[in-house]
């Protein structure tokens, strides 16, 4: 696993009126075109990637092309 900078920004990427400890993903863009994910639960746990396959997921996403994992969470949610 590579050495996480200790000086990383993490942005909790959560709803501006969400409360409570989550879980939440939370991001860090760091040196060298790196993007940190981790999730607040688990903080030790980071995944690391580039910012060009970052920016390609999050068009993805944008995009819908994730839509089928999230199948059906609203009507669970109702």
């Amino acid at each position: 696993m590579a050495d996480i900078p200790p000086n990383l920004d993490w942005v909790r990427a959560a709803p501006d009126d969400a409360t409570g400890p989550g879980p939440w993903i939370e991001l860090a863009f760091g040196e060298d075109d790196l993007v940190y994910i981790r999730e607040t639960g688990n903080p030790e746990n980071v995944v690391t990637t580039t910012q060009k396959k970052w920016d390609a997921f999050v068009l993805g996403v944008q995009a819908g092309e994730f839509d089928h994992f999230v199948e059906g969470l609203e009507a669970e949610d109702a």
